[in-house]
């Protein structure tokens, strides 16, 4: 069902509704007045029935049916029975001859302790008590309702042109204003249509109105800008594996090609070989890290989560840095730990992020002036902050912004051996533990990195 004639149902189902409760209510206002005014009429002709009754003196029957056939014109075929204690008839009078209301004993007894107010037939009757001298008369009152019905009638037939007109405006207004409502996504849409792969920077319109097609557009070109940078990094990304992959591939085809040419003494087979042998090296290590970036990049519901301590990740790195560079050393700085211990609880996967951290301090050393890295542990109201501090050359701004994109180099970093993807890999760690990095470095003085982790806490462990 197309989006426009569905919302034009459930606008017209929902002005149904009202329309059916207020034309409904009315009509049940308007029929209970009816009832409510034939039973004041026949009420009060009961009482001047009956006060004429009490009045023995000047009662005269002849007279009660002269006054009865000549009032209350406007309640049809009236009929007037009076019944004494013995439930006998003692007065009668019908506009319609031989029209008596049908009563039983049963109405007569009731009516002596209470008024009862019933239906006979197509007319309304009252059984009236008469209690003034004592004597249990009950006086019968009936009439059709002639004027009341037609009054109701005509507010039916009005209310049912009022509630059938309302849902045909309903439902053709409502038609026309969810297009005018669906114009902006119908232009959204064609605006997207024509974005592709190829197409990217095409920005949708926003325009100036501060609504919810506003927000919508917003929301889409963020995503699109995000998509478009994905994009860009995933083509960089390619390009650099291109090259890093081709080159010793080439290297190792070229030393081949050329010690296959003739005969080779064995002392040469050897330096080929030997080269060979480094260029696979080159290559296995570039496929580990590439594996490596690969499982950091996808989500955290794949890798073992559990609660781990970061004073305890942090300790390790000075025995693993010495195995790695015995000319590089770790100075660790636990000054400001929290008394509680649980601060310092993350929900992590322990060897990643001791990967992540370690490859932080190894370019802190690489790159340091005297190979020395500080890291320094704290901890801000609900964040754990890791500070690796060097003392080298530092990074100018134009490059701190690309440190991690995979595969970028830094102009000082292209002379030192390694391909890039370090950092990168050191961010994925870091987001998929709901954490960021930061760097500040200054030229000619050195470089901070500050890793933000959020604090594991008590309500988060449950």
């Amino acid at each position: 069902m197309a989006g426009r004639l569905k919302i034009t149902l459930i606008f017209t189902m929902i002005m149904f509704l009202i329309l059916s409760s207020v034309c409904g209510l009315i009509y049940y206002y308007c029929y209970q007045n009816r009832l409510e005014n034939i039973r004041t009429h026949l009420t009060n002709r009961a009482m001047t029935t009956a006060s004429m009754l009490n009045q023995s003196k000047v009662f005269d029957q002849n007279l009660m049916l002269t006054i009865d056939s000549r009032v209350v014109r406007s309640m049809k075929n009236k009929s007037i029975q009076v019944y004494d204690h013995n439930n006998e008839k003692i007065y009668n009078y019908s506009d319609v001859p031989a029209d008596t209301i049908k009563i039983n004993t049963d109405i007569l007894n009731n009516a002596r302790i209470e008024n009862i107010f019933f239906i006979d037939g197509i007319k309304e009757a009252i059984a009236f008590n008469d209690n003034i001298r004592n004597d249990n008369r009950v006086i019968l009152v009936s009439a059709f309702d002639e004027e009341g019905k037609r009054n109701l009638r005509r507010i039916k037939l009005v209310l049912w042109l009022s509630f059938i007109g309302g849902i045909l405006i309903t439902f053709a207004s409502g038609y026309f204003f969810s297009r005018i409502l669906l114009r902006p996504i119908r232009k959204i849409a064609d605006q997207i249509n024509i974005i592709s792969a190829q197409s990217l920077e095409h920005r949708i319109k926003s325009g100036n109105r501060n609504d919810d097609w506003h927000y919508l557009t917003d929301t889409l070109n963020d995503l699109l800008n995000r998509l478009q940078e994905s994009f860009e990094i995933q083509r960089r990304f390619i390009s650099s594996v291109s090259h890093e992959l081709s080159t010793p591939l080439t290297s190792i085809s070229s030393q081949l090609e050329v010690s296959l040419q003739r005969d080779r003494a064995a002392e040469e087979y050897r330096q080929v070989m030997q080269s060979v042998y480094q260029d696979v090296r080159h290559l296995i290590k570039l496929t580990q890290i590439l594996l490596e970036f690969a499982t950091a990049a996808g989500t955290a519901g794949g890798i073992d989560i559990k609660l781990i301590r970061i004073d305890e990740v942090l300790m390790r790195l000075t025995a693993e840095m010495k195995k790695i560079d015995k000319g590089c050393s770790v100075k660790l700085e636990f000054d400001e730990l929290p008394a509680d211990e649980e601060k310092l609880l993350v929900f992590g996967n322990a060897e990643l992020l001791f990967a992540a951290i370690k490859n932080i301090v190894s370019n802190a050393c690489k790159y340091s002036l005297n190979r020395l890295a500080k890291v320094k542990l704290s901890v801000v109201r609900t964040e754990i902050i890791v500070a690796v501090e060097d003392n080298g050359k530092g990074i100018s701004e134009n490059e701190l912004k690309n440190i991690f994109q995979p595969f970028y180099r830094t102009e000082d970093s292209r002379a030192t051996v390694g391909f890039g993807v370090g950092l990168p890999l050191v961010n994925r760690i870091i987001k998929l533990h709901k954490g960021q990095i930061k760097v500040i470095s200054n030229v000619g003085k050195g470089t901070t990195f500050f890793v933000h982790l959020p604090v594991a806490g008590k309500t988060t462990k449950t």
